[in-house]
């Protein structure tokens, strides 16, 4: 009866959410055909500041933080957009998109231990989820066949996953603020705080990075990750708002599953065994764990 009651626009803006940030993955792949991954993070974020900014102003939400949100602001700005999409980027500029979207997605399954590490409970359910999840990571980085030698491909893995664990960082905290604005009006204002240590971090280890703004491929890949991403971004909070915390939460578990479609069709990245197991697993494990947390 409960699901008689949610509006269509909210399923659908959760279908949009689930589209968009799928097709994320695959569209930094091919933006970096043309930009450095650092620069390549700086123009994205820079447009979704931009972005986010005007959405909040048309819809009339644009407010300056209160000083109890600016901690938040700056922590989540840093873990979450400076930390991921710079971890992220390097990490897909080496690793198949599609995988890519399955590891960076682990976030849910790094909450248990820093839950842990923080003093909260962690049932059972959860931890066996966790490992559920881990085995999925060991699945898809299939380390019998991987080259334990070759260092590029090491450090993109490892990025991949420590942008995960930013990520979870982050809802960590988030989940532990006390909002007095809402997760949306805070939005540009991380994006902007972010851009800032991004472009410092950009210069420092790409001097002679560049991004190739009058190619068409980088400008298509723009308009999805930088206008197109943060209107995602504002569904995807719009839908939390709307349904059952369990079900969006689970929804969300189409993400990677839509990078892994999206990189098939887009850039001919093959579905190998290890990839379609270890991504049940991991998509499995995080489930166990989002409903062991619901019954918190």
């Amino acid at each position: 009866m409960r699901n008689a009651r949610i509006p269509r626009a909210a399923w659908l803006q959760l279908g949009a959410a689930i589209l968009l940030f799928g097709l994320a993955w695959p569209a930094i792949k091919l933006g970096l055909t043309e930009a450095t991954p650092l620069w390549f993070a700086v123009a994205r974020v820079a447009l979704c500041c931009v972005t986010s900014f005007v959405v909040l102003a048309l819809i009339g939400r644009l407010a300056w933080p209160r000083r109890a949100d600016w901690p938040v602001i700056l922590s989540v700005g840093f873990f979450q957009i400076t930390c991921f999409f710079s971890l992220a980027n390097l990490g897909v500029a080496v690793v198949p998109a599609g995988r890519s979207g399955v590891l960076a997605y682990t976030m849910t399954l790094w909450m248990v231990p820093l839950a842990l590490f923080a003093g909260e409970r962690i049932s059972s359910r959860g931890v066996v989820g966790a490992l559920i999840g881990l085995a999925g990571v060991m699945v898809v980085v299939d380390p019998l066949r991987f080259d334990w030698n070759d260092r590029t491909i090491l450090f993109g893995y490892g990025c991949l996953l420590l942008a995960a664990l930013c990520w979870a960082i982050a809802i960590l905290q988030a989940r532990r603020h006390v909002w007095r604005l809402t997760p949306l009006q805070v939005l540009p204002w991380q994006m902007a705080i972010a851009t800032i240590p991004l472009v410092i971090i950009a210069a420092t280890f790409e001097p002679e990075g560049y991004v190739r703004f009058d190619r068409p491929i980088v400008q298509a890949t723009l308009f999805l990750l930088g206008i197109l991403g943060a209107l995602a971004t504002w569904a995807a909070v719009s839908v939390a708002r709307a349904l059952p915390p369990v079900t969006s939460s689970l929804a969300m578990l189409g993400v990677p599953l839509m990078a892994i479609a999206a990189s098939m069709v887009l850039l001919d990245e093959a579905i190998t065994w290890p990839l379609a197991i270890g991504g049940v697993l991991v998509i499995a494990g995080i489930a166990v764990v989002i409903l062991d947390r619901s019954r918190d």
